[in-house]
């Protein structure tokens, strides 16, 4: 199996630590607003990446945080924290927001059919493990204390800049990091926020150095390290990241543990809406219920983000989501025929159904080639639609069914037979038809996408499959 590594800018062959075991750490949401699908197309294109390692016989331990605390709104370490901020906006609770928003995302998850990590990790609850992490930078003479917390000084690492290809010299204040003047670097971020003394927070802690909260990079190091060990095998998230937050994750785990911190980094590019990057700050960002209030399916949702490399920037829009819906309503109506065997059909096809999970691994195999998985994908149901199934290419047919669930998530074994009501009326329909009553035909019709079930007539007979 072949992946981008951020960290090489090549290709490379993929080479767990401990085969079949792959850790995998994924960064997750910050909770204090709903994810927009700028977050999903990143989340969908980890669980693709999830279930190719599974489909290449290993054996993914998949961590993704959830920041509860510590995510200030501006990447110089000031400003609110966002939970602050979303529990001023809502009258409620940091806690309150960061459980509900949290709650939100896992039921997204869900809707979305992305796979359960093994861990889901929040920073609240790992408090004590950031504090020793901290604590050993300070030993190894990494941080320093100025007024508001404890910062890593990042020119006592060498080697800082390395992985986002950063020009650290020519890096102006106010443009990608803002000014503190008691900060010796730019580029220097915080390990421990103090809490201010003209305000309590909801959340805060004692530590060595005062009450206050940690920085947002320290809980990925912290709870990577903890589930995974020193060193991982993928680091997962959007590209966004890879500037300040995966540059000073590195910074700082590295020189902790004196490892490299991740062999392998996957990034996922931008997702753009009318030419701009989806974002909560624009107030361009679309919810799953957004999607779900058009009637459109969230599996057209995850079919979109598969049409397009996730290395290349997506677009998305109302128009290209139909158009994917368009093409999971083909794979539903090649799924249905599992319950509408022919035994006078043309049996004759350029493939075996075996050979379909070999294509579709092979181009996922290759850095998550979802558009070319699609594109054959298409040629396979066409070609199945055209020939209809005979009874004895059923079982075949169903462990066809079966990897592209493993491989895509799109659950189309779970689409069932219709009732003895909904087949008598096909019936009565397709005997309207042969009796040239245009009028009846079209009303059964209607009555059977009233119902959520829609008709394809082909020279065997019409099929049926569901909206």
């Amino acid at each position: 199996m072949k992946l981008y590594n951020t960290l090489t800018r090549q290709l490379e062959e993929l080479q767990p630590q401990r085969a079949p075991t792959v850790t995998v750490y994924t960064c997750g949401p910050t909770v204090y607003d709903y994810a927009h699908v700028g977050h999903w197309f990143t989340y969908v294109r980890m669980d693709t990446l999830i279930r190719t390692l599974k489909a290449n016989q290993l054996a993914p331990k998949w961590v993704m945080n959830i920041t509860d605390v510590g995510h200030l709104v501006s990447d110089a370490d000031e400003g609110e924290d966002k939970l602050e901020k979303g529990a001023a906006r809502e009258g409620k609770t940091a806690w309150q927001v960061a459980e509900f928003y949290t709650q939100d995302f896992l039921a997204g998850m869900q809707l979305l059919n992305i796979s359960k990590p093994t861990h889901i990790v929040k920073a609240t609850e790992h408090i004590a493990e950031q504090i020793e992490l901290i604590q050993l930078l300070e030993k190894k003479g990494y941080t320093y204390l100025i007024d508001d917390g404890v910062y890593y000084d990042t020119s006592k690492f060498p080697h800082y800049a390395d992985f986002a290809q950063l020009d650290v010299d020519e890096q102006q204040a106010g443009t990608r990091v803002a000014v503190n003047p008691q900060k010796r670097q730019t580029t220097d971020f915080a390990l421990w926020k103090f809490s201010s003394k003209n305000h309590q927070r909801d959340m805060e802690w004692d530590s060595p150095w005062g009450k206050g909260f940690p920085g947002w990079h320290i809980e990925c190091s912290a709870m990577s390290m903890k589930y995974l060990g020193p060193t991982l095998d993928i680091h997962s998230g959007g590209i966004d990241h890879v500037p300040v937050h995966h540059t000073n994750e590195i910074a700082q785990s590295e020189a902790a543990t004196g490892q490299r911190f991740a062999n392998y980094w996957f990034h996922g590019n931008h997702v753009m809406v009318d030419g701009e990057k989806i974002s909560k700050s624009l107030g361009n960002g679309i919810r799953l219920q957004d999607i779900l209030d058009r009637g459109i399916p969230l599996a057209a949702l995850r079919l979109h983000v598969l049409e397009s490399h996730y290395r290349n920037q997506s677009r998305f829009s109302w128009e290209s989501l139909e158009a994917a819906n368009n093409r999971l309503r083909e794979l539903r109506a090649m799924a249905a025929l599992r319950w509408q065997t022919r035994a006078t059909v043309n049996d004759e096809t350029t493939f075996t159904f075996s050979d379909v999970t070999i294509e579709l691994t092979t181009a996922l195999s290759n850095d998550l080639n979802t558009p070319q998985a699609l594109t054959f994908l298409s040629q396979i149901s066409t070609q199945v639609l055209a020939i209809l199934l005979h009874p004895a290419m059923l079982a075949p047919f169903e462990t066809m069914l079966e990897d592209l669930d493993k491989l895509l998530g799109l659950n189309l074994l779970q689409e069932t037979d219709i009732s003895d009501a909904h087949k008598q009326l096909i019936e009565e329909r397709e005997a309207a038809r042969q009796a040239q009553n245009w009028g009846a035909a079209d009303q059964l019709r209607a009555h059977l996408e009233s119902d959520g079930i829609l008709l394809r007539d082909t020279a065997h007979g019409p099929i049926w499959f569901r909206v």
